[in-house]
């Protein structure tokens, strides 16, 4: 069963799917779930609920503020301390649900999401396991290595310039999320453009552009910094061996986070695990853990 529903955040309004196992009886672990950078729940996350539904999951699918059917203003403008606040209210949410175990509340999180649910672990005693596919460990780090050290020089001039403009009373400067043949973009790369290119009919709300202050925000981000504050709550990394995420960075994050913790690695890129056939591999695992440390 899966419903539309909203929630507030902060004065503004969430909006998601909510989907309850048929036939749970009594009330049932649930796991709170949103996207990755700048993408919405109409990318593939449904796949991911219905397969927790299978193994006797409820979840709540949801949009951050500013993005896709939720409110909030500025549109497109990417704030990870907002999107944290999003989940913890989230959680509050479902919580109150009559269907719901309110001890047995997972989080789960992909790229820029798989992120934002290590921060949401490491500051959220309410949660109590934690799934984290291919995520961003520390934003300054992978921009330097995805876009040359120059590069990223160049960005931190751009921002300086931008914070000036929006301080004399200027509207956002916007850029692409995705380009093609490698042209200026928060995400450059074919693997970035085709994924995206390929949702884009399917997911009606999503926007090819966001602020530019969005990519001051992401060099300043480093889950990297508080993942040992994790523990003991479980959690599971699942990470891609040709990931534009360096791996390296993510194995630092897994050998500073305490136990109970698993580390798996995928022989594929950043997009895979949301596509047949290591889709099958990532949900599976992120299943059985949930299962594992929320019980049935």
């Amino acid at each position: 069963m899966r419903d539309d529903v909203e929630f507030p955040s902060e004065g503004v309004t969430c909006r998601g799917w909510w989907t309850v196992p048929d036939g749970a009886a009594g009330r049932v672990p649930v796991i709170v779930m949103a996207h990755g950078f700048s993408a919405v729940k109409e990318m593939a996350l449904d796949r991911f609920a219905e397969a927790f539904a299978q193994a006797g999951l409820a979840s709540l699918v949801f949009d951050y503020r500013g993005l896709g059917a939720s409110d909030g203003e500025p549109r497109q403008d990417l704030d990870p301390h907002a999107q944290i606040t999003d989940y913890r209210n989230a959680i509050s949410w479902v919580r109150a649900r009559p269907e719901i175990d309110p001890a047995r509340v997972g989080v789960w999180g992909t790229s820029y999401s798989g992120a934002n649910v290590l921060m949401v672990a490491a500051l959220d005693p309410r949660v109590q396991s934690v799934v984290s596919q291919v995520p961003l460990i520390d934003g300054w780090e992978t921009f330097g290595r995805m876009s040359g050290v120059e590069a990223r020089g160049a960005l931190v001039e751009a921002l300086v310039g931008e914070r000036e403009r929006l301080y004399a009373g200027g509207a956002p400067q916007m850029m692409p999320v995705v380009a093609p043949e490698n042209g200026p973009a928060a995400l450059p790369g074919d693997e970035s453009w085709q994924w995206f290119q390929g949702y884009a009919s399917r997911a009606a709300t999503w926007r090819n552009e966001i602020t530019l202050r969005s990519l001051e925000r992401l060099l300043e981000y480093s889950p990297l910094r508080w993942i040992d504050r994790i523990a003991p709550t479980p959690l599971l990394l699942i990470a891609a061996e040709h990931d534009f995420i360096p791996i390296d960075l993510t194995r630092a994050a897994f050998a500073r986070a305490g136990e109970p913790k698993k580390l798996v690695v995928l022989p594929a890129g950043h997009f895979a695990p949301y596509e047949p056939p290591h889709f099958a591999t990532a949900s599976r695992l992120a299943a059985d853990w949930f299962r594992e440390h929320l019980g049935r």
